[in-house]
């Protein structure tokens, strides 16, 4: 059974399921940041409203930079329908473009309030893996973000043909994430920035493979651009868990 994509409608305006699960993403994600803060103490620069800043410097970045980076690598359709660009309702928001905007207006933030990066990184890793896998669920009800053809049971019906429910494997992937950052590592953490690695690896490692299913990725000649980005994602992770690991060995020493 398809669900309609308009929840409802509001003075004339088109209220979207895929508007409405974002914002619940985004907001449950502040509540994980606030938390994730609190048990540090608040220490290394993190104060107590730091979620309020966050959410008003780098939420709207991150969505300007996931639209921004999907139109960018669709610009052939968008260039004839210039009046479509923001029209983000509909879809069309490319999550690694949100991390990448994101994480910079993070950093930049982190530099301007005297934080340590890696340390912010940490506390928003578990929200942002949380936000993500409750936000793929609007793919779901657009229709997008699937996969091809196939006869596993737990295919989705997407235009008359049973398909990879692509969008779940990322979801069930994001939110193994948020439980073992949130209720087990960092509880266990040993250096900063372990939260934030993990949460590159594992995703990075997990969207190469699903990206791989999907009929709709983006292109950069005849390789998927998820995918180089995932690459890319891994390895900055590996360096973050490397540098981590020997900054321990060095204080244990």
């Amino acid at each position: 059974m398809r669900i309609n994509p308009v929840a409802f409608n509001l003075f004339g305006l088109e209220v979207r399921w895929y508007g409405i699960l974002i914002g619940i993403g985004v907001l449950l994600a502040g509540i994980v940041i606030e938390k994730m803060a609190a048990k540090k103490n608040y220490k290394d620069g993190l104060y107590k409203d730091i979620v309020n800043d966050i959410c008003i410097f780098a939420v709207l970045i991150g969505v300007l930079g996931a639209r921004l980076y999907y139109v960018a690598f669709e610009w052939n359709y968008y260039k004839e329908h210039l009046n479509e660009i923001f029209a983000i309702r509909n879809g069309g928001l490319a999550i690694y473009g949100g991390i990448i905007a994101g994480g910079l207006a993070i950093y930049f933030f982190s530099k301007k309030k005297k934080i340590k990066f890696l340390t912010l990184a940490d506390c928003v890793a578990p929200g942002l893996a949380l936000a993500q896998s409750i936000g793929r669920w609007g793919n779901y009800i657009n229709g997008e973000a699937h996969g091809g053809v196939t006869d596993v049971p737990w295919a989705i019906l997407v235009n008359g043909q049973r398909v990879h429910p692509t969008f779940f494997y990322e979801s069930a992937v994001n939110f193994f994430i948020f439980l073992f950052l949130y209720f087990y590592l960092s509880k266990r953490q040993k250096y900063d920035g372990q939260l934030f690695a993990f949460y590159t690896i594992v995703y990075g490692i997990a969207r190469f493979f699903i990206e791989g299913m999907r009929t709709d990725s983006l292109y950069m000649g005849t390789f998927r651009v998820s995918q180089i980005v995932s690459i890319g994602i891994i390895i900055i992770g590996i360096i973050i868990s490397v540098i981590g690991r020997k900054n321990l060995q060095k204080n244990n020493n």
